[in-house]
Order: structure tokens, then sequence, then C-alpha cells
């Protein structure tokens, strides 16, 4: 048995470490594009903030150490295209050598591709003027070269999406002068925004100069650097002189080998997989950024998230030895550090649940972290969306300073829902107290309490269950 994997960030990997886990008698092949299997790109801001030391810090395996599993890498291969009647997979080599490696089974993991919005002047520009995209470990180093040649005291951030934010405070730790600037309303847009201001309030407690409700309209060199043009909320003209430009406005699926191959399309373009992450090509797997998130609530949806191809990786590796294992679905948790503060949200918010047919009402709290009476006690702003007719729980978000454990109570709700909680049952859950960390209710069982007083009748309440 010859599986071969394409793609060498998570869901590649994950898949031929799978399959070397189950049968290490399998021959497993990843063919990678560049350089870096394997490494952390959600690391990429720490490194350029200057926290991670090293860049190779970011590998999450060596090279050797994923060879140690009895993989083999084929690195700097390109993978041009899909003999899917022959079962052959045509490769072109960095030097331009045109080879075809054979598989039994082939998982395809190539990802997303960073978007390029349609800015004038930018299709023009790359590197070596200080305009930067952010996506890979070559992109990393792009910008490093930049950082030390430009030796920049300003830069411009297209796009305050979670890459966005985490750039604005590492540029900001290099002791660079950041503007943010977004087209959506508020900062952090996969947030409500009345939460997404409290983000917007940090980046300004920090000194980043943020535009919301704007966009970028033209990039272009001038004499002392970048003029970069733009519009306000109001049609008003901006204008901005720089010396660096980044461009982090989300991502597409990277789905042309696939498409070449026949592979159905789905939302965002992505690759249609069902459960077991099978193609519909016979014998062809794909994973990961690539193709489309099957969602616990929303059903067949695009949500690209590093957690999300781990695990289709690791179902797909399986099931490419002829395992049965299925992906039991997305609830699109997500968290973001933005200097001191702390952003979460896992399931629906009101606009996803009624276009996915719930009844959803909310509510917002703000409970301590832990006992007032113990010192360092920090609010955590959480809002609860609840479906108004059966009481169940449809999502959360949190906002708290660093510290308040925000991270991991997110993923409290994230338990409840994929076990189908009702907001009430939720004050059920044994939770741990002790008045340093907590309170007897924790700060996440308050935030449902608060949402059952508001929304809940006491005759509901008290009806048998």
């Amino acid at each position: 048995m010859h599986i071969v994997a394409v793609g060498g960030s998570d869901a590649g990997i994950s898949a031929a470490l799978r399959a070397r886990e189950l049968d290490p008698s399998a021959e497993v092949t990843v063919v990678v594009a560049d350089a870096y299997p394997n490494f952390s790109i959600c690391g990429i801001p720490y490194y350029i903030s200057g926290e991670v030391g090293h860049w190779s810090n970011l590998a999450h395996r060596t090279h050797a150490d994923l060879e140690d599993t009895g993989m083999r890498l084929r690195l700097d291969t390109l993978a041009t295209g899909i003999d899917v009647d022959g079962r052959r997979l045509a490769l072109r080599s960095s030097d331009g050598a045109e080879t075809t490696l054979d598989y039994d089974e082939l998982v395809i993991g190539t990802g997303a591709l960073p978007i390029r919005p349609p800015i004038a002047g930018l299709d023009g520009l790359g590197a070596a003027d200080g305009v930067h995209v952010l996506h890979s470990m070559g992109d990393t180093f792009a910008l490093e070269r930049s950082l030390e040649r430009l030796q920049p005291s300003t830069a411009l951030i297209v796009g305050a999406g979670y890459v966005g934010l985490e750039m604005a405070e590492g540029l900001s730790a290099r002791g660079i002068a950041v503007t943010q600037v977004e087209m959506l309303p508020e900062v952090l847009p996969t947030v409500d925004p009345s939460l997404g201001a409290l983000v917007h309030a940090e980046l300004d407690r920090h000194g980043v100069t943020v535009h919301t409700g704007s966009t970028v309209t033209r990039v272009g060199r001038g004499a002392a650097g970048l003029q970069v043009d733009g519009t306000g909320p109001d049609g008003e003209p901006l204008a901005w002189d720089v010396d660096l430009v980044l461009v982090v406005v989300g991502v597409r699926p990277d789905t042309d080998l696939l498409v070449a191959a026949g592979a159905r399309t789905g939302p965002r373009g992505a690759v249609v997989v069902d459960e077991t992450m099978a193609t519909g090509l016979p014998h062809v797997w794909a994973a990961g950024d690539c193709v489309v998130t099957h969602h616990r609530q929303l059903g067949v949806t695009y949500l690209p998230l590093g957690t999300t191809a781990h695990k289709q990786g690791r179902v797909a590796g399986e099931n490419a030895l002829g395992g049965r294992t299925r992906f039991t679905g997305s609830l699109g948790t997500q968290v973001v550090k933005v200097f001191d503060l702390v952003a979460a949200r896992t399931g629906l918010r009101e606009h996803e649940a009624v276009a996915a047919g719930f009844a959803p009402v909310s509510s917002t709290a703000t409970p301590d972290d832990h006992k007032a009476y113990y010192p360092g006690a920090q609010p955590i702003t959480i809002r609860i969306t609840g479906d108004r007719d059966t009481g169940v729980l449809l999502g959360a978000q949190l906002v708290g300073p660093r510290g308040t454990e925000t991270a991991k109570r997110v993923d409290t709700y994230a338990t409840a829902l994929f076990h189908g909680m009702t907001v009430d049952g939720f004050s059920e859950l044994d939770l741990s107290y002790t008045p340093p960390l907590g309170s007897p209710w924790d700060a996440t069982q308050m935030a449902t309490q608060a949402w059952v007083r508001e929304h809940l009748l006491p005759a509901q309440v008290l009806s048998p269950r």
C-alpha cells in the first residue's frame, strides 16, 4: 500500500502521520511544494514580533522527526496533475524536472491561498517594494528581509481579521507605528460589533490607528516610500505615506489540482468532500483549507481553520488505509490574542442562526473571572445566543483580558454545543472552583443564567423535563 499526501501543512502531515501510526508497513510519501513541512503558519506573527526567537522553532516537528515516523518527504516539489484512472501524480521539482509518482491512495491537502483585493497598483508591487501578503514561510522570510532592509517606522495593514490583528501587535512590538484599515464596520468581524469594539479599544490603547468602514483603493510608490489612498466611511478621501504595506484580507481554497482532475466544488469554490473526506474521485481524498467544512449547525460551508485541517487530515489518512471513520463536524471555535486582550467564539451568531432556521435570542453578561475578594479579578464580556423556542445553546462569544482563561472557557461552551445542551442545562455542569481561579458558579454559567433570566419565562424553566 502506497499512500501519497500532497501538502506539507496541517492536513497533509496529519494524514501521513495517521496512516503510519495505524499501519507501519504502509509506504507513505508526502509531496511538499516548499522546504518547510509541518511548520506552524499560525505562529508567524509571533516570529515577526520577536517572541519566537528563530524561525525553525515554528516547526511542529523537524524534518528528521517526520522521517523518523517512516514517511518519505519530497520537498520543493509541486504536484501538477492527477491521473485518476492511472493512479499517478505528475510532479515538477524546483529545478524544473518533471516526474511521476504512482499511488494506491491519494490525499490532497493543498490548503488555501491569500486573497489579493482589487486595489489599484497592488498587482504591480511586491516584496521588493515593501508590499506583502503573509501566508507561508516564504512570505515570512520576504517580510523579514523587508524589515531588515527598510527599517520601517510606519506600516499599514489592510484587514483586521485574526492575522491582521496579530500582525498589528507583532509590528507594534518592533516599534513600528501601525495603521489598520478594515472595510467592515468593526474590527474582528467574526464576533458581534459590540465585542469587536472592545478589541478596537485595545488597539487604540496600544497606539494602533484604526480606520473601520474604510477601504484602500490604491497603492503606489512615492519618493519617500509607499503612497496609499483610501476611502472613509462617508466616502471621504484618505491618504497615508508609509514604509510597509501588509495585505491580510483572508484566503481562498487552493483547488486547481483537484478541479483539473474532475472534483466538484461547493461553497467559496472549495472542493466537495463527504464526512469521510472522499472527493468522489476514485482513491482520492482531500482535507484542510482546500475543501468544504461540515459544520454541526450549518451543514456544508467553508471555514478554514488549522484545528479543522488537523482533524480532517487524520480522518483522510485513516480512511485511505481502508478505515471507516468520519469527520464529526466543526463548530467554528476560534480565539485570538490582541495585545493584552483575548477574543473567542464558538457556534453561531444571531444572523447565522437565523439563516440556519433557528429562532435566536442573545444576552450579554460581564462576570468576573474569579471571586472579587481575591486580588486581580477581571470581568469577561460573554454574549450567549440560544434558541428562543427550544432553549438550545447556539453560540457564545467572549472577550476578556489575558489571564482570564477566556480561551479555555470558550472550549467549555464548544463542548456543550457539541453535545447539544440547552442554555439552562449548562448550569448543571460540574465545573471546578477555587477563589483565585473561579467562582462557585463559573463565569460561563453566570452568563448562561443571565440568558435564562432574560429569555425564559419561569413556567418554561419549571416545566417537567
